[in-house]
């Protein structure tokens, strides 16, 4: 019974470590700075081969919104705890409904579940500038590998938003006509290439630089993603977004982004975009159960910055 009661609190309690870790400012909990803009996306023929969803048999308008990993809604672009970068998009159906996908630009999770990741916010909290050595910071990492590797191995500052690229946390069942499923991760692949900045380059860029330079990309020209499917493989654990699959397993392509138009960037239009990649339409199905944490803590969220 304990633990069900836990289970229920934690969505709210997840919002309440972020506020902990990061300041409560009446504005999304993490990856707080962002950048809304709109654009298209085109299935491929072969998606509809892989989930019997609407929205690989048809193009669909989508709204997207790149970001600053941390709640702090002013962090510089230039700080290395800006990463991971954010790149959330919503779907647009023609029924009215939506299907959204949350990723961010490494592949993987510092830990396993959603009650490592509260303990993990609540030691961040902990471990304010100045405290002594080793922090309760310092000492999950030192007993949670993957957390350690997550916040160390992070790559450099983008040269922008449009070229990194961007990872699915949780993995997704995706189920054909046919009725057979298969596991799945999300990556999108941007059409521009990867370009990071060295540590030279980086000196002199304004602390705004890449949502100052992305409005300017779009508005030359569209600014494209790939949208893959890495297909799961027996032994490869979906309940675990701290694991990486191989680099070996296949990839296929289930469409292109395009992004053409900088959206509402106003406060009040960011305090009302909310995506819940929980919500999925037949032909997709949730594989890890940290998707339904991740779905109930966001309306929390949302609520709070009302």
């Amino acid at each position: 019974m304990a633990d069900e009661v836990q289970s229920k609190r934690l969505p709210a309690q997840l919002v309440e470590d972020f506020h902990g870790a990061f300041g409560e400012h009446h504005a999304r909990a993490v990856h707080t700075k962002g950048a809304i803009f709109g654009g298209r996306f085109e299935p491929s023929p072969e998606a509809s081969t892989l989930s019997q969803a609407l929205l690989f048999t048809q193009a669909v308008p989508v709204i997207v919104r790149f970001s600053d990993f941390t709640g702090l809604p002013d962090i510089p672009d230039t700080s290395g705890s800006a990463n991971p970068r954010g790149f959330a998009v919503k779907f647009l159906m023609p029924d009215g409904s939506s299907l959204d996908v949350v990723n961010h630009s490494f592949n993987g999770f510092p830990v396993a579940t959603s009650a490592e990741f509260s303990l993990l916010l609540q030691a961040l909290g902990h471990s304010p500038a100045g405290s002594p050595a080793p922090t309760p910071f310092d000492s999950f990492l030192a007993s949670h590998p993957a957390a350690r590797t997550f916040f160390t191995t992070q790559k450099p500052p983008p040269e922008s938003f449009a070229t990194t690229a961007y990872f699915g946390v949780n993995a997704f069942f995706f189920i054909d006509g046919e009725g057979h499923s298969r596991p799945v991760r999300y990556r999108f692949m941007p059409d521009a290439g990867e370009s990071y900045l060295d540590e030279a380059a980086l000196i002199g860029k304004p602390q705004n630089y890449l949502f100052d330079e992305i409005p300017a990309r779009v508005a030359k020209a569209p600014v494209r993603f790939t949208w893959l499917a890495q297909l799961g493989e027996p032994g490869d654990r979906v309940d675990d977004p701290s694991l990486a699959w191989p680099d070996s397993r296949r990839l296929v392509q289930l469409g292109v982004i395009a992004i053409d138009k900088e959206g509402s960037n106003t406060e009040a239009s960011d305090r009302s975009l909310v995506f819940l990649p929980g919500t999925l339409p037949p032909g997709i199905a949730i594989a890890d159960p940290m998707l339904t944490i991740r779905n109930a803590a966001y309306p929390v969220s949302f609520h709070e910055r009302q």
